[in-house]
């Protein structure tokens, strides 16, 4: 069975809450990609229906559509290839990530690191995430938003587990270790950039994929912040900036849960 690949020219189309827009309104249609380019004012939709069904439906937005070229493309082979595609990513996300969760939560528990140990919670979480994101791999749209809201249940227990290992930290005064904290952040950062690269093209092909690039984003707030806080250690020679950082990784974790909750 092959489906039609539309291009359209929407010269109204200028930020995403067009975008949004347009999804809305073709959400009865059998759409099975979207591929916006802003800037360009061009919309790629890989869909079943005539390309002029697809217009027509675009017309009432008055965003000003038309159609710029149409092809024909074996959807089942299209859409296999993007599986395989989805699934390599997320396979190196979750290889990464329970690498770093490792890493972190020894080095935040031997150099009692409250900020190193929270981090790796979120690693582990996303390692989670990832895994759960594999599985929707290829299924129906239900069943990815339903994955995804699973991820951000899996993030809000990880979120509260952040919370509890600061309050261990604090009622015990542990003093972390500046150095390791820093060294050990820079890599995680390494590790979540890349990760955000790979995976920004993504986001759009699902609820679980764009959960998981949610999570990348989020980790990337934190890696910057242990590191900000291992220099505030060493330079107020206090522990606080590092229990300060567990507890807004911990805050980011949940925000994050709580936006991947509201995926529809």
């Amino acid at each position: 069975m092959s489906k039609n690949i539309t291009t359209f020219f929407v010269p109204k189309m200028d930020c995403p809450s067009e975008e949004q827009m347009i999804r809305l309104a073709l959400s009865s249609l059998s759409i099975s990609r979207f591929n916006f380019n802003i800037p360009d004012r061009k919309v790629i939709i890989t869909h079943s229906e005539e390309p002029q069904i697809v217009l027509e439906t675009l017309i009432p937005l008055e965003f000003g559509a038309e159609i710029i070229s149409n092809e024909l493309s074996s959807s089942d082979n299209e859409e296999e290839s993007s599986d395989a595609h989805q699934k390599k990513i997320l396979w190196i996300l979750l290889i990464l990530n329970g690498l770093m969760f490792f890493i972190e939560g020894i080095i935040g528990w031997l150099d009692n690191s409250a900020g190193l140990m929270a981090d790796g919670l979120d690693m582990l979480s996303d390692a989670v995430v990832y895994g759960i994101a594999l599985f929707a791999v290829g299924k129906a749209a239900k069943h990815k938003l339903q994955a995804a809201h699973f991820a951000g249940l899996v993030e809000i227990v990880l979120a509260l587990a952040a919370f509890g290992r600061v309050g261990y930290q604090v009622y015990y005064s542990y003093y972390p270790q500046a150095e390791s904290m820093i060294a050990i952040s820079l890599l995680a950062l390494a590790v979540n950039v890349y990760s955000l690269f790979i995976i920004r093209k993504e986001k759009e092909e699902g609820a679980h994929m764009k959960a998981s690039y949610i999570f990348s984003a989020n980790d990337v707030i934190a890696n910057l912040g242990v590191i900000v806080a291992g220099f505030l250690v060493m330079y107020f020679n206090s522990p606080l900036p590092d229990w300060i950082i567990g507890i807004i990784i911990g805050f980011v974790v949940l925000s994050g849960a709580i936006r991947i909750l509201k995926l529809k």
